[in-house]
């Protein structure tokens, strides 16, 4: 996530790390953001939705669905499939990305690791022109490949971070990559939302279910197209470890995993940080997940209105994500992400109140989650940095990455069993609440200059 798309602003300096270097690690977010963008936010839940309501005997198009289906003999709503399915994907992740991220502080190759990880979760999202008819369980499962290796990729994508640019400068840098993010996905959401409107046939929902596969599909290919830019750009920094570790990285990898997990408690204020963040954010990919889900089941909104949300979002997430970088500056990246979980309590509550069949009010409401989306995460990306002991970064990513981009799992279950037990999207919503009022106060606990402090880290100036 060319020099042509980066905003002008005046890049930090670092010894070791180029503009090029800083460059290509934005274009992985131009990249990957195309799978947040077209396949998480956007057509995913809609399209294995529809899916599995297929399977449950339902019909094409209907207004709504009862029905159920069995994987493994569980009997499942067709409407909380998809919220299920997110919940599973992160319950994996729990035991791939630490371990993935051990691997990476081991490895003097990290690029490869990369590499490995985003080919495998882009060549499962192209693999999506397969799930056709009622094939909800092949869905499912490239979903799953597809989720666990983004996260994978973003895990040693991040580990990156700390190598690019110093305390004062890492707001600055990973704010300017998720607007970096943001251009991309939104470019390639505009493409498919032009493919949609140009391409739909008025009572054809087939049609539209077919023009749904193949932007998810689009997304692999893209995905796949531009990690092939931060592999050529990026440079490999090999920590001591990886420079002096054994002939076995995997087992390597293992091993400092265990050694972390027992020394872990020397840094509670990092846990409690991270918890924090767990919580909040958590809440903040849930609604980003399942937005799409909300409006067509509940909402009863057109899918060329989400897209054009979407798209919305994403251009003006780009301006948040650099507004809220400039504001950091000024006040501090923990005080404006304090700020940011305020504002995204008042988008649960205007959603709650959202009327159907109303597209204007839903678009307000996605221009208002694009100026705070961007900010919130790009700030608690860089303070965790500052946050992590030096040459462990792979690591505590790892378990950031639990509840990063598109791997939230106590919202989606919660959200999927209160729609079991109420059959209303509106009171799931509700749900959400509890996770930015608690993760607000969480992260108002943490005194965050002394958590730095013992990290053995530096603090920024302005904190």
């Amino acid at each position: 996530m060319a020099e042509t798309v980066a905003p002008a602003v005046a890049e930090p300096a670092r010894p070791g790390s180029t503009r090029r270097e800083r460059t290509g690690w934005y274009f992985y977010d131009w990249a990957n953001s195309a799978f947040q963008t077209t396949v998480i936010t956007v057509f995913l839940g809609p399209f294995l939705t529809t899916v599995t309501e297929l399977a449950a005997g339902c019909e094409l198009g209907a207004d709504s669905c009862d029905g159920a289906v069995h994987p493994l003999g569980i009997r499942v709503a067709a409407g909380s499939y998809y919220p299920y399915l997110i919940s599973l994907s992160v319950f994996l992740t729990v035991f791939v990305l630490p371990v993935i991220g051990a691997i990476a502080d081991r490895s003097a190759h990290k690029k490869r690791l990369l590499a490995a990880a985003a080919f495998t979760g882009a060549g499962a999202t192209i693999a999506f022109a397969f799930v056709t008819g009622e094939r909800y369980l092949l869905g499912g499962a490239l979903f799953l490949v597809a989720n666990i290796s983004f996260g994978a990729a973003v895990v040693v994508y991040n580990s990156f971070l700390p190598q690019l640019g110093g305390p004062d400068d890492r707001d600055a840098i990973s704010s300017r990559g998720w607007a970096i993010g943001y251009l991309g996905g939104g470019l390639l959401l505009a493409l498919n939302l032009v493919a949609v409107t140009m391409l739909s046939e008025e009572g054809n929902p087939q049609r539209t279910l077919d023009l749904a596969r193949w932007s998810i599909v689009s997304a692999g290919v893209w995905w796949a197209a531009f990690t092939l830019l931060p592999l050529r750009w990026l440079r490999e920094h090999p920590t001591a470890a990886a420079l002096h570790g054994g002939d076995n990285v995997l087992t390597d990898g293992f091993r400092q995993l265990g050694r972390t997990l027992r020394e872990i408690k020397a840094y509670p204020l990092t846990l409690f940080f991270l918890l924090a963040f767990l919580v909040f954010n958590d809440g903040i990919q849930t609604v980003i997940t399942l937005a799409s889900q909300y409006g067509t089941e509940e909402l009863r909104l057109e899918q060329s209105t989400l897209i054009v949300t979407i798209l919305l979002v994403q251009f003006l997430a780009f301006g948040g994500a650099l507004a809220l970088g400039a504001l950091a500056r000024r006040i501090g990246a923990w005080k404006t992400v304090l700020l940011s979980l305020v504002l995204w309590t008042g988008v649960i509550i205007a959603a709650f109140r959202l009327p159907a069949e109303a597209p204007l009010p839903f678009m307000v409401l996605g221009g208002c989650i694009g100026l705070v989306l961007g900010g919130s995460q790009a700030l608690s990306r860089s303070l965790f940095s500052q946050l992590i002991p030096a040459g462990k970064e792979g690591e505590y990513y790892g378990f950031y990455e639990i509840s990063d981009k598109g791997t939230s799992w106590l919202g989606p279950l919660a959200f999927g069993l209160v729609f079991q037990l109420t059959s209303s999207y509106r009171v799931g919503l509700v749900s959400l609440l509890i996770f930015f009022v608690v993760g607000f106060a969480l992260l108002a606990a943490v005194p965050i200059r002394r958590a730095i402090v013992a990290a053995g880290n530096t603090p920024p100036r302005v904190l």
